[in-house]
C-alpha cells in the first residue's frame, strides 16, 4: 500500500510538472526570443537617431563616436550615402538576429546580435524551470511517504488488533489515529473487544459456577450410591434410589439455573412455596455430612410459611450456605425461620469463630474466602437470591449469621389477574 501511494503521488506530481513545464519552456523560449529582438531593433533606432543628430550638426560621424552606444556582444553597420560603411564591433558568426533602420539623412543602420546569446539564456531558464522540478519531485516524494505511513501504519495497528482479537486478547488499546474513517474502526474493533471480552467473562463465570454448584449434588448423590452398593435390604436400596432420584432432578435443576443465569441473570420462574419442604430436604441431605464430621446440623423457628421463588434456586443458596458452614464453621448449624415484615428469612448460624474482621461484606465477593477455597460459592448463591428478587446477607459475623430474605407476596401484576393466594 505505501507502494502504492507513493507511486501515484509521484505519478500525479510528474503530470503536473510535464504540462506545466513544457508550457513554461515555451513561453520562455519565445519570450526571451522576443526580447532580444526588441532590443536589437531599438538599438537600431537608437544609432540611426544618433547618426541623424551628428549629421544635421554637421558633426563628424565615425566608429569611435558610434563605439560606445554599441553593446559589446552587438555588430553595428552604419551606412551613408557617398561615405565608405562605419563598422562597430565584430561581426557574429552562425545564426544572428537583426534590425535595419533607415534615418532621415539617408544613412541605414543595421545593428546585428549572436542567436547565442538567446540561447544562453533559455539554458539559464531551463536549469531554473528544472531545478524547482526536482525540488517538487523531492518535496511531493517526501509528502507521499509521510502520507503513507500515516495511513499505512494505522491499518497495520489495526490488523494486529483484529488478530489479537482473533487469538483470544479482547483487550480494547483506545488508540486513535486522527483519520476519521480508521477512528471509526478503531471504535467498532474497540467495542467488538469490549463485548468479545464480556462473553468470555460470562463463560469463564458459567464454568466456575458449574463446577462449584455441581459438586456439592453431585457428592450427595455418590454417598447415596455407596449407601446402595453396602446394603441388601431391598426396602433401604429402594428408599435410597428414590431419594438418588430426587437429587438428579434436583442436578438437572442446578445445570438449567446455572444456564438461565448465565443467559440473563434477571430470569426466574418465582412461585409460592412451601419453605418447610426446602429446609427438610437441605437437612436430609447434609445430615450424613455432617454426622461423618462428628457435627449436627437442626433447624428451628416459624414453621408452615411459604415465599415467593424457585424452590431449586432456594435450595441451591441454602446448600451453599451450609457447605460454608461445614468447611469453614464449627458446631452445630442451625437453620432459623422467621417473619419481618412482608418478608420470610432464613437464618443460617454455626459456632464457629465467624467472618474474619478483614473480610467483612467483601465475603460476597468472588475469590474471596477465608480459607483456600473457590471463593465463589457466596457469590453464587447471592445472585441466586438477588434473581427472584430475594437478599442475601450477612447479618452477624461472631458468631456468623447469615440471612436469605425471601418475599412473601407475588409482586403486583399490570393485568388484573388475582394475585397468588398466600397460605
Amino acid at each position: 500500500m505505501r507502494r502504492r501511494l507513493i507511486q501515484s503521488t509521484l505519478a500525479v506530481v510528474l503530470v503536473v510538472i510535464a504540462v506545466f513545464g513544457v508550457s513554461l519552456v515555451i513561453v520562455e523560449s519565445r519570450t526571451i526570443s522576443n526580447s532580444a529582438q526588441e532590443r536589437v531593433d531599438s538599438e537600431a533606432v537608437r544609432l540611426a537617431s544618433i547618426v541623424d543628430s551628428r549629421i544635421i550638426a554637421a558633426e563628424n560621424v565615425n566608429a569611435d563616436v558610434l563605439r560606445n552606444p554599441v553593446s559589446k556582444d552587438q555588430y553595428a553597420v552604419i551606412r551613408m550615402p557617398g561615405r565608405a560603411p562605419i563598422e562597430i564591433g565584430s561581426k557574429p558568426e552562425g545564426d544572428v538576429i537583426h534590425a535595419t533602420q533607415r534615418g532621415e539623412e539617408g544613412e541605414t543602420v543595421t545593428v546585428q546580435e549572436p542567436r547565442s546569446a538567446v540561447t544562453r539564456e533559455v539554458g539559464r531558464t531551463l536549469l531554473i524551470i528544472g531545478l524547482v522540478a526536482l525540488l517538487a519531485v523531492v518535496a511531493a516524494v517526501l509528502l507521499a511517504v509521510r502520507q503513507a505511513n500515516r495511513l499505512a501504519s494505522p491499518l497495520t495497528d489495526l490488523a494486529e488488533t483484529a488478530e489479537r482479537l482473533g487469538s483470544g486478547d479482547p483487550r480494547p488499546r483506545h488508540k486513535r489515529y486522527g483519520v476519521p474513517e480508521l477512528d471509526r474502526v478503531a471504535d467498532v474493533l474497540d467495542s467488538s473487544a469490549e463485548r468479545i471480552g464480556r462473553m468470555l467473562t460470562a463463560e469463564r463465570r458459567l464454568a466456575a459456577d458449574a463446577s462449584h454448584q455441581l459438586r456439592t449434588p453431585l457428592t450427595a448423590l455418590s454417598m447415596r450410591l455407596e449407601e446402595i452398593t453396602l446394603t441388601d435390604d431391598p426396602d433401604t436400596v429402594k428408599e435410597e434410589a428414590t431419594i438418588a432420584l430426587t437429587q438428579v432432578e434436583r442436578l438437572t435443576d442446578v445445570v438449567q439455573r446455572l444456564l438461565t443465569n448465565s443467559r440473563d441473570p434477571r430470569t426466574g420462574s418465582a412461585v409460592t412455596f412451601d419453605l418447610d419442604e426446602v429446609i427438610q430436604q437441605q437437612l436430609a441431605e447434609w445430615r450424613p455430612a455432617y454426622r461423618n464430621v462428628g457435627r449436627a446440623i437442626v433447624s428451628s423457628g416459624k414453621r408452615h410459611l411459604t415465599a415467593v421463588g424457585t424452590p431449586g434456586a432456594v435450595a441451591q443458596v441454602l446448600a451453599a450456605l451450609i457447605e460454608n458452614s461445614l468447611m469453614h464453621g464449627g458446631g452445630t448449624v442451625a437453620l432459623r425461620t422467621r417473619v419481618t415484615g412482608n418478608q420470610a428469612v432464613i437464618e443460617v448460624t454455626d459456632e464457629g469463630a465467624g467472618v474474619p474482621a478483614d473480610l467483612g461484606a467483601r465475603i460476597f465477593e468472588r475469590t474471596i474466602s477465608g480459607r483456600n477455597s473457590t471463593g465463589i460459592g457466596l457469590a453464587v448463591a447471592r445472585d441466586l437470591a438477588e434473581a427472584d428478587g430475594g437478599r442475601l446477607e450477612l447479618l452477624q459475623a461472631q458468631p456468623p449469621v447469615f440471612g436469605l430474605f425471601l418475599s412473601r407476596t407475588a409482586p403486583a401484576r399490570k393485568s388484573d389477574e388475582s394475585r397468588p393466594t398466600v397460605r
